[in-house]
């Protein structure tokens, strides 16, 4: 399961996205281990993402990228995963900071996000999430100035942060009422008002890069900013960003389990295998379709273009499922695979360390449960996150 199934084909004459991805594999395979045993960034896969022109694959032929739409950017980040979880993580934020603004471009035909979508296309830069720090509740201070606001925040878990270009990110402003709204922007990440600081040491994903990105007064004018919306209540762009930006993030994952079931059904065949054996793989391969199946829901969801409170529910719930059975996948590859599995030679327990990763995005299951049943009772949901 190396190889990403050829699917779809890039309009033109030029390569596919599945040969785009499959030309990188071997290079990323090859430096997962030591890149995972050393703490290092992932930074150097980046550049062979820009040299393949993947940078800009989810950005629109018309506007100069390669025209993939989500599905296809699952399968391209799935088959990355299968080879270096990292780097599929960390570009899995670059990943869906296009996907947004493209699909709004395609579906909603928001000409604001031109721009930013040409720059990712022509000038292949990197875009950063803050979204494990910011979610529905927004995080750091915006202080109203002359002309625009003064920002200050730690914003961490940003995958790829050495590598990007501009973080996309907001920050609370509190009016003299009390009333606390967010407000979204582009923060270059080359302003000497923003710093990185390295306080990524972690049990998996150990190579994303995911560090603290401080941003100390920093003038955003009014012009730059995207939009305001309610602190702690869902707003109609995250809906957006949460129905198309977990699909490609939880590909990752299931790309990981998928690699778990496959190491550990290599090292067991042809030989004599117990029963009991045996049927641990059964278990595997079931949680595994389980995962398999939740993913494709998510991706019907996107599917329907009409992103909405309904749309987060499903979404979140494949979310779940995805999580839970592809954990499930990689604890069941290491008590197949034996005492072997616990030999870091073996890439089985980078897995198994990597796929932690499933239970920590938003919405983590005790949120969603309650924005589930909340939905299925008719109850509100608009400040559940």
């Amino acid at each position: 399961m190396l190889e990403l199934a050829e699917t779809t084909q890039n309009p033109g004459d030029g390569p596919s996205i599945v040969e785009l991805t499959n030309s990188i594999l071997p290079i990323l395979a090859q430096r997962a281990g030591s890149i995972d045993e050393s703490d290092t960034f992932v930074g150097a896969n980046y550049a062979l993402l820009k040299d393949t022109g993947l940078v800009r694959a989810g950005v629109p032929t018309e506007l100069g990228g390669l025209g993939a739409e989500v599905p296809e950017l699952c399968e391209m980040l799935k088959s990355i995963a299968r080879v270096c979880g990292s780097t599929a993580l960390a570009f899995s934020m670059h990943t869906h900071q296009v996907a947004i603004p493209a699909w709004r471009w395609r579906n909603q035909k928001v000409t604001a996000v031109e721009p930013l979508l040409r720059r990712v296309a022509s000038e292949q830069i990197i875009l950063l999430s803050s979204g494990g720090s910011d979610w529905i509740g927004g995080s750091g201070t915006a202080t109203k100035v002359d002309g625009g606001y003064r920002i200050t925040a730690r914003k961490r878990f940003t995958s790829g942060a050495a590598a990007g270009n501009v973080l996309m990110t907001g920050a609370v402003l509190e009016d003299e009422s009390g009333a606390r709204s967010v407000l979204h922007f582009g923060v270059p990440m080359a302003s000497p008002e923003v710093s990185i600081e390295d306080t990524w040491r972690t049990l998996g994903m150990r190579g994303t890069g995911s560090n603290d990105v401080m941003i100390e007064n920093l003038f955003v004018p009014d012009g730059s900013v995207a939009f305001s919306r309610t602190a702690g209540q869902w707003h109609p762009v995250f809906q957006i960003i949460g129905t198309i930006a977990f699909p490609l993030i939880y590909a990752v994952y299931l790309g990981v389990a998928e690699s778990a079931r496959d190491i550990a059904v290599e090292m067991v065949r042809g030989k004599s295998a117990s029963d009991h054996v045996i049927g641990l793989v059964g278990r595997m391969e079931t949680s595994l379709r389980a995962a398999q199946i939740a993913h494709r829901w998510m991706l019907e969801v996107v599917g329907r273009n009409e992103p909405s409170a309904e749309t987060i529910n499903e979404v979140m719930i494949g979310r779940s499922l995805v999580a839970r059975h592809s954990i499930e996948v990689t604890e069941l590859a290491m008590e197949v695979a034996g005492g072997a599995a616990f030999y870091r030679s073996n890439g089985l327990e980078r897995c198994f360390r990597d796929i932690q990763g499933a239970r920590y995005h938003p919405m983590q299951p005790g949120p969603q449960s309650h924005y589930a049943g909340s939905f299925a009772l008719g109850l509100s949901i608009e400040n559940i996150f």
